[in-house]
């Protein structure tokens, strides 16, 4: 049973007290409960079934202007002593900076709706059948698919609460839940991959009979690939794809990439960066979306950070410190991973805004071009230059149609290049974990074959 917010405040703040009491100036507790689920059926039979549980708290102290850093799993009054004097004992050896701080505390935190209380009254057996369903649908769909090689549900409930000497004192209970299906699809000697995800706040909102349809569709779809010449085409990213490639720009967007001169978009505040048709968003209060919380790994209030707006840059994301830096406020984007790491400064739920044309209309107007399903490679792509180089494959587009499927390619440029040339956005925004995406065309790219 979760504890009580009264009880989880409680041992943060005791946290706090202990961290003051060996000697920091300022002191922060960030504490952490979270119970995971992860189960794999195969062939209709659960194989494995994981779950784990834990709990921590990480202290942050800061002494003079040296910050420390320590984390236990003891939350017992002499653990978090104990935790407390090693954090005082870490500042002591890092270097000074006038950064550092701790945030002051907020007047209040956005609504943010991200507890599911049916998800934590759910059967093993319903969960089970879930990746059941899934992986039937999957096989139903067509009878070339021939081998499941997972088909898996996951789900995490988590508490999060923060107190600090500022006067931050939070608390937040969330829960996420998902499904996940690989496969191969068969054809004579053919094999082609599939797969499909789909990830939510709600248990009630996860449909494993479309999940399975769509991991099916990616495989059989590309069976009988051929290769294709190399030239120049208008090109359609598939939603998982532009989602790809926002994970590359998502670090470029950070203060703290821009600081350190490791990003492609240092200095271009008020410039164009992309087409007028590209609007990146990073938005911790986004109804539905798995990043949402009221408040980020520092205690300050999530909220919505239009990024690149009609092509043009209009800021950075920042935690506390990069905020200092450049005399700022925090955009609520000090992220943690877990208790055992301070706040870096990352996304929360991170999108390109929907158009306002169907995938079908976008595809429609080409004449011959290239759909891309699946790109190889992604993570070799340049943050800092922003130049990529990535294996492709997808369906051949003639006369505003998918013709065929095609293998073997490989699509190369410049990030910001490949933004400013695109010429469509779909209004089929889908979310793959914590980043967003619609369909997208470009006008014209390099496909070498």
């Amino acid at each position: 049973m979760p504890m009580s917010n009264t009880e989880f405040l409680a041992i943060a703040g005791a946290g706090v007290n202990a961290a003051l009491a060996v000697g920091a100036d300022a002191a922060e507790v960030y504490l952490s409960s979270s119970t995971s689920i992860e189960i794999d059926v195969r062939d209709g039979r659960v194989e494995t079934i994981k779950s784990a549980a834990e709990k921590g708290a990480g202290l942050r102290v800061i002494r003079g202007r040296r910050i420390g850093f320590a984390y236990t799993t003891d939350l017992s009054p002499r653990g978090l002593e104990t935790a407390a004097q090693r954090a005082v004992a870490n500042a002591a050896v890092t270097a000074e900076d006038e950064f550092h701080r701790l945030p002051n505390s907020a007047p209040g935190y956005p609504a943010v709706d991200i507890f599911d209380p049916e998800l934590s009254g759910k059967q093993m057996e319903e969960k089970i059948d879930l990746a059941r369903r899934m992986e039937a649908a999957a096989r139903a769909h067509d009878p070339r698919v021939a081998i499941v090689e997972g088909s898996t549900y996951q789900d995490r409930l988590v508490e999060v609460g923060i107190v600090s000497s500022t006067g931050v004192s939070a608390y937040y209970q969330g829960a996420v839940c998902g499904l996940y299906i690989a496969l191969t699809a068969r054809e004579g000697e053919d094999h082609q991959t599939g797969f499909a995800m789909d990830f939510r706040s709600r248990f009630a909102e996860l449909n494993p009979e479309a999940v399975g349809r769509e991991a099916a569709g990616r495989a059989v779809r590309m069976l009988g690939a051929r290769t294709q010449r190399g030239m120049e085409v208008p090109v359609v990213f598939d939603p998982l794809v532009m989602v790809s490639l926002l994970g590359v720009l998502a670090p470029a967007l950070t203060a703290e990439a821009v600081q350190k001169g490791r990003s492609l978009f240092a200095g271009q505040v008020g410039e164009v960066v992309a087409s007028d048709l590209v609007t990146i968003v990073d938005d911790g209060t986004l109804e539905g979306g798995i990043g949402s919380a009221p408040f980020d790994g520092e205690g300050v209030p999530s909220s919505r950070s239009v990024l690149v707006e009609n092509g043009i840059l209009r800021g950075y994301l920042y935690n506390t410190y990069t905020a200092a830096k450049d005399g700022v406020a925090s955009t609520g984007n000090g992220v943690r991973a877990s208790y055992k790491g301070g706040p870096e400064v990352g996304t929360t739920n991170f999108f390109l805004e929907p158009g306002d044309k169907s995938p079908e209309e976008i595809i429609g107007e080409i004449s011959s071009g290239l759909y891309v399903d699946e790109v190889m490679g992604m993570h070799t792509a340049n943050p800092i230059s922003g130049d990529f180089s990535v294996g492709a494959t997808g369906l051949w587009i003639e006369q505003g149609k998918l013709s065929y499927p095609v293998r073997g390619l490989a699509i190369a440029g410049n990030i910001r290049d490949l933004l400013t040339a695109v010429d469509a956005v779909g209004r089929d925004l889908r979310f793959f974990g914590g980043k967003g995406a619609p369909t997208v065309r470009v006008g014209k790219l390099a496909v070498s074959g």
